[in-house]
C-alpha cells in the first residue's frame, strides 16, 4: 500500500512540474504535450449508411469507361454531397428502394440517331447499409438522356 501512495505521490509532483514548466532541479524547460485521451467510438447516426458515387463516362463497359463526369450523394442522414440537386435525387431513388434500373424509362421519347458513341452511367457504393455495385450502357448520349427523361439521379 505504501508502494501506491508514493508512486500516486511521484506522479502528481511530476505533472505539476510538467504543467509548471520545471523540472526537479527547478530549471525551467518546455512543457512535454499529453497524449489525448481515446473517446469510445460512438454510432453519428441511427440510419444506416446511404453514401454513393455516381459516374457517367464513354466506353463500353464500366471498367474500361474515361470518366467525364462525377458526383458524390449521400441521403442519410440528409441529402449532402456535390450532387447538384442531392435531395430531388435522394427523393428519387427513395421512391424506387434505391433500385437504379427502375430509374430508365423502358423507351425513349427523344428522337436520336442510331450513332455508337458509348455511354456508361454507374453507381458504386451503399444504399441504405447495402452495398451498390450498378451500371448500365446506352448507344450514345442522346440516348441516356431520353432514357433518363427529368429524372434528378443521373442529371449532372
Amino acid at each position: 500500500m505504501r508502494y501506491i501512495r508514493n508512486t500516486v505521490a511521484a506522479v502528481a509532483t511530476a505533472s505539476a512540474l510538467v504543467l509548471t514548466g520545471t523540472t526537479a532541479t527547478g530549471v525551467a524547460q518546455a512543457a512535454q504535450p499529453t497524449q489525448p485521451t481515446q473517446q469510445p467510438v460512438q454510432a453519428k447516426s441511427l440510419y444506416a449508411p446511404s453514401a454513393l458515387v455516381l459516374t457517367i463516362g464513354m466506353g463500353e463497359t464500366a471498367a474500361t469507361a474515361t470518366v467525364e463526369r462525377a458526383v458524390t450523394l449521400t441521403c442519410a442522414p440528409r441529402p449532402d454531397g456535390t450532387h447538384p440537386s442531392a435531395r430531388a435525387a435522394c427523393t428519387e431513388l427513395r421512391t424506387v428502394d434505391g433500385q437504379f434500373s427502375a430509374l430508365a424509362e423502358e423507351t425513349s421519347h427523344k428522337m436520336c440517331t442510331r450513332q455508337w458513341n458509348p455511354v456508361v452511367i454507374s453507381a458504386q457504393g451503399v444504399w441504405q447499409g447495402k452495398r451498390v455495385d450498378w451500371s448500365t450502357v446506352y448507344g450514345n448520349p442522346c440516348e441516356m438522356e431520353g432514357s433518363m427523361g427529368d429524372g434528378a439521379v443521373f442529371a449532372f
